[in-house]
């Protein structure tokens, strides 16, 4: 269709129909017969296959609809979880690459899976708001924050040293490791700059958790207030901390608690996954203390150049799509209560 269609337009400026022959890479006899075919049916006969015309399906009627029923409701005879081209194919006796055009043709890739969890927190939708309502229209005169703990970061070494990466092969590393301790690291990102403040800690305890408030408290001018996201670890409501948020000096300070098994719902798990990417899942470390530079001298190259993360999804959006998930999580215990 958008070959036709191209060579239309080639044909309306004027082109005779060699030259739209050679572009569209198809013979001067097919450029005449979209011509004639558009004079006739005009737009609505652009990239149609003429009846008894294109080429004749190969495989027995029913056959996609089968292929879709299996892979939906059915697992395989030796009990594996899911189906693989060569194991429909055997099934239903196709060649597994037609196998694979069908799932491709309808968007089914049964050889991948992704986690999920639907929050079961009773504030759910209220919480959502809230947090959302912060990324999506921050408070004037304000600084909102996304923290949490990476914790158990630990500084692995390599048993061999990697091999180099050259033409035709990748960069290597050896499957196993040595592991040389743990850290926790503790961040908050500026949401409007995307800047992260950070700190090292050998636990998380509600006296490590106060260290790092009071840095933020430290980092941020007197005359903003102090908008903090967080998820309900026991440690982020310890008698301390209570105490400390409640002496009038932090009344600048507000807490917006993420809704539980919700962390996709804090921003600083983004900044998270950009460190583990692009500086620690590849990285070796021989002890901690290398590890802790580490990570300091990436955090700092990151805030040399921050990248704030943009979040665009509304609460009204993501209620919807909850609200289907628990929908069909209803449905399937439904089915297997009976």
């Amino acid at each position: 269709m958008v070959r036709q269609a191209r060579g239309l337009l080639l044909a309306a400026d004027g082109l005779a129909n060699a030259e739209i022959a050679r572009r569209c890479e198809v013979d001067a006899d097919t450029v005449r017969r979209w011509r004639t075919r558009f004079q006739a049916e005009g737009t609505a006969g652009v990239g149609v296959i003429a009846k008894g015309r294109g080429r004749k399906p190969s495989l027995p009627p029913g056959t996609v609809e089968e292929v879709l029923r299996l892979t939906h409701s059915e697992r395989p005879p030796d009990t594996s979880t899911h189906w693989s081209t060569r194991s429909m194919a055997a099934r239903l006796g196709i060649g597994k690459d037609a196998v694979a055009k069908i799932w491709s043709d309808h968007n089914l890739k049964p050889w991948r899976v992704e986690t999920f969890k639907v929050s079961t927190d009773p504030r759910f939708e209220e919480k959502l708001v809230d947090v959302v309502g912060l990324y999506l229209n921050p408070p004037a005169r304000a600084v909102v924050f996304p923290y949490d703990e990476k914790t158990q970061c630990q500084a692995l070494d390599r048993t061999q040293p990697s091999l180099p990466m050259k033409p035709g092969r990748a960069g290597t590393m050896t499957h196993d490791d040595k592991r040389n301790g743990t850290i926790d690291l503790f961040a908050a990102m500026n949401i409007a700059t995307g800047q992260v403040l950070t700190g090292l800690n050998k636990g998380h305890t509600g006296a490590d958790i106060l260290r790092f408030f009071k840095q933020i408290d430290a980092a941020v001018p007197r005359a903003l207030a102090v908008h903090v996201v967080l998820d309900n670890l026991s440690a982020h409501s310890t008698p301390e901390i209570k105490k400390w948020l409640a002496h009038r000096d932090r009344r600048r300070w507000h807490l917006h608690f993420t809704p539980t098994s919700s962390s996709w719902l804090n921003l600083i798990e983004r900044w998270f996954k950009e460190l583990t990417d692009r500086r620690l899942r590849r990285g070796t470390f021989t002890s901690v203390t290398e590890l802790s530079e580490a990570i300091t001298t990436w955090a700092e190259h990151w805030n040399a150049d921050p990248k704030p993360f943009i979040w665009k999804a509304t609460a009204d959006e993501i209620i919807a799509k909850v609200q289907r998930g628990r929908e069909s999580l209803r449905q399937i215990n439904s089915q297997t209560d009976h």
